[in-house]
């Protein structure tokens, strides 16, 4: 079962999705490639321009895009690779967009369970709540989403901005320090100043 009400079931979708584009990856019969030397810095799988959508139990709940996908299980550490950018959006009951994670470039270490969101990373949680900052991680072994980056909330009810982000899984239950918005700021706290890297999504990212 794919289907969980946690934001980043990702890992889940992902295995799925493998499984599908995988399928359908073209590979070239080994016996007609020079010998390289060099296996551990090849990918084992890799998949490009997927557009993927996944159901639970005949109901479409995912829809995946990424231009590329490796996957390197020879490297210390094994790593998945979407150097050109991942989205992943999450459908409700009525096939409309309720969650949605987007960001330039994604890496998850199989090993240690961790996943790292970098480049313009906006995530919309299933409270309408929308999260921009240029790097996220996702411990799934502790169940934590967290940041030292700037990063910007932006809510029905309130703005917040500030570092040091931590999250339960669902985006939901957060922390945020040196913040501006409706949590007090410390004299000695350091005012938030804008990441370089965080930009204003496109129209096409917005999601109503």
């Amino acid at each position: 079962m794919i289907y969980k009400t946690s934001l980043f079931s990702i890992a889940a979708v992902l295995s799925t999705a493998a499984m599908l584009s995988f399928q359908s990856c073209s590979s070239d019969d080994d016996s007609h490639r020079p010998d390289i030397g060099v296996r551990d810095s090849l990918p084992t799988l890799k998949s490009i321009g997927v557009s993927t959508l996944i159901s639970d139990s005949g109901i479409i709940r995912y829809k995946m895009i990424a231009e590329e996908w490796f996957i390197y299980d020879k490297k210390d550490p094994q790593y998945w690779s979407f150097e050109k950018g991942l989205f992943i959006e999450r459908f409700n009951e009525s096939y409309k967009v309720d969650a949605f994670i987007s960001c330039d470039t994604a890496y998850f270490y199989n090993q240690r369970s961790l996943w790292e969101l970098r480049g313009r990373v906006l995530v919309k949680n299933l409270k309408g709540e929308t999260f921009k900052t240029s790097l996220l991680f996702w411990d799934q072994a502790a169940h934590r989403i967290y940041s030292e980056r700037y990063m910007e909330i932006d809510g029905d009810t309130r703005k917040l901005a500030g570092y040091n982000f931590s999250s339960n899984e669902e985006m939901t239950d957060y922390i945020i320090h040196a913040s501006k918005g409706q949590f007090p700021v410390k004299d000695d706290s350091p005012t938030p100043e804008p990441d370089p890297e965080l930009i204003t999504p496109t129209d096409s990212m917005k999601q109503e």
